[in-house]
């Protein structure tokens, strides 16, 4: 049986949005809602431990009040802007093996990903062991962009991705494509110790709906969550 560590991190210097893993959102703590489903997703025996990987107090505080462990501070080489989500799955596989205790896989729950469900989480596991895969990433079905509509910018002219980009394609003809969210990534212990990345060159694809892909990078973002939560409490 494997033995999966779940790390949701979550450091304290946001800069786009100040204090952004605690901000209230919809009554709660952003971290609130994945701290939630990492513990319905332990529940299931998806995962075996949850803990929240973090360098500031106040947002350590928030995470044990809502029943997450934090049994260490991260080092501050490793929570700038430019951190590696590598190096803190890491550091914290190194920090249990030094207690004697091993894990075989590595769930990385972003916190900027309220909408994810336990279910998420859970139905990634077992896709992941059914694959026998050595990393998983959670995604969404792109309905409408494309290469074939895409276009880099420059010097205010377009860079064509395709080149049949001007011979028309209709939606339902397009290729389909799948775009991470940022949900869920699985990654084995031992390949994130050898690779020291999260993803490898062929992951597991679990598909999320759409609506439930959301990562909060700014304002409108939360914002647009928030209307969202709200909206699902009421039953609309």
């Amino acid at each position: 049986m494997k033995k999966r560590l779940a790390i949701i991190p979550a450091r304290g210097g946001s800069k786009g949005i100040p204090k952004k893993n605690i901000y209230n959102v919809a009554g709660h703590p952003l971290i609130y809602y994945t701290i939630e489903a990492a513990k319905e997703a332990k529940e299931a025996g998806a995962v075996d431990r949850v803990i929240v990987s973090t360098d500031s107090g106040e947002i350590a505080d928030v995470a044990r009040a809502c029943g997450a462990e934090v049994p260490f501070m991260r080092p501050d080489r490793l929570s700038s802007d430019k951190s590696k989500s590598a190096d803190l799955m890491i550091h914290a596989v190194n920090f249990y093996r030094e207690q004697g205790e091993y894990y075989d896989d590595i769930v990385l729950l972003q916190p900027t990903s309220p909408l994810r469900k336990g279910e998420d989480i859970i139905g990634a596991v077992a896709l992941y062991d059914r694959k026998q895969g050595t990393s998983l990433v959670s995604c969404y079905r792109e309905e409408s962009v494309s290469e074939y509509n895409a276009y880099h910018r420059k010097e205010d002219m377009g860079i064509a991705l395709h080149p049949d980009h001007n011979k028309g394609k209709r939606r339902q003809d397009l290729p389909e494509l799948y775009v991470r969210n940022g949900a869920v990534y699985i990654t084995d212990v031992q390949y994130l110790l050898a690779s020291e990345l999260v993803i490898s060159d062929e992951p597991v694809l679990y598909v999320m709906p759409a609506e439930r892909s959301m990562n909060i990078d700014t304002r409108y973002d939360m914002e647009l969550a928030e209307w969202l939560m709200e909206r699902a409490l009421d039953g609309r």
